[in-house]
């Protein structure tokens, strides 16, 4: 009698899982989302080669670099920003957002260089025609434990703010804040154009319950989205991505994912990136 119960709920569980996975294609089973990859793990950041990368994988966008360590005034160079626009009009391959990394190692809440690439990363954004900014909040620039940090930070954003607001740009928080923090720091920013940059893996690895925040955020919270597992191929770590599909699905999330990391050490970047968008188009809805 138990033997049956366990091999029912077995069955069970395992039918649902296959009804989530099916109920996220079309008729045509053509992928809903849009899927697109960050120029850094494409191995070719803040350039144009990027573009031609991404459309032998055949993704639809490309996240692109604000700016390098090698050159930091990135895209507010106008012949580099020129170079990135020729290259997605030359593929046909969407700049599907930017993101600032160099926030890692020079640290928003204490560089005062930071305050001008937060800036003209809107004014770049809005010249590509994308409407997210990634700023990230690891390493150096980590907020976990750091009051005075969180403090600077909140301060920075809302000079910015209004500046993001009036050209229709939000910035993103990615970092190792739990779901709460993040609308913490968010609220006292007070602008609707400040949001979450989510990373199931990241908040994953920082031991937070990435299906208590997804619900916990929503969509409005959540402006755009990472698909990465680290040093592994989509599908193939330790995350529940039928789950994670359900769960997004759940909220209504439509907009940009964007492939980071998920390559394994010393495999083909462009065979681990058909792959893996081959994996999402089957499991997120066209």
């Amino acid at each position: 009698m138990k033997h049956g119960l366990v091999m029912n709920r077995r069955e069970m569980l395992k039918s649902t899982a296959l009804l989530v996975a099916s109920s996220m294609f079309d008729n045509e089973g053509a992928a809903r989302y849009r899927i697109g990859a960050c120029d850094w793990s494409l191995g070719k950041q803040l350039s144009p080669e990027a573009f031609e990368r991404a459309k032998q994988i055949g993704l639809n966008g490309v996240q692109v670099s604000y700016n390098t360590g090698k050159d930091e005034k990135g895209l507010s160079v106008p012949e580099t920003l020129q170079a990135i626009r020729d290259a997605s009009a030359r593929t046909g391959v969407k700049v599907s957002s930017l993101a600032i990394g160099e926030l890692n190692r020079v640290p928003y809440k204490s560089k005062p260089q930071t305050e001008e690439w937060v800036w003209n990363s809107v004014d770049a954004a809005k010249a590509l025609g994308v409407n997210v900014v990634l700023l990230a909040f690891f390493s150096e620039g980590d907020l976990r434990n750091d009051d005075a940090g969180k403090k600077a930070v909140i301060s920075r954003l809302k000079k910015v703010a209004p500046h993001a607001e009036q050209q229709g740009i939000t910035l993103g928080i990615e970092s190792w804040l739990s779901g709460r923090e993040h609308l913490d720091l968010i609220h006292a920013v007070g602008s609707k154009a400040v949001k979450v940059y989510y990373d199931f893996r990241n908040s994953t690895d920082a031991g937070h319950d990435i299906f208590k925040e997804i619900p916990m955020l929503g969509k409005d919270m959540i402006c755009e989205i990472h698909m990465k597992e680290n040093g592994q191929r989509l599908g193939e770590g330790p995350l529940d991505w039928v789950k994670v599909a359900a769960a997004m699905t759940d909220i209504g999330y439509d907009g940009w994912m964007q492939i980071e990391g998920a390559t394994p050490q010393g495999a083909d970047i462009v065979e681990c990136y058909q792959h893996n968008r081959k994996f999402l188009e089957k499991l997120f809805p066209a």
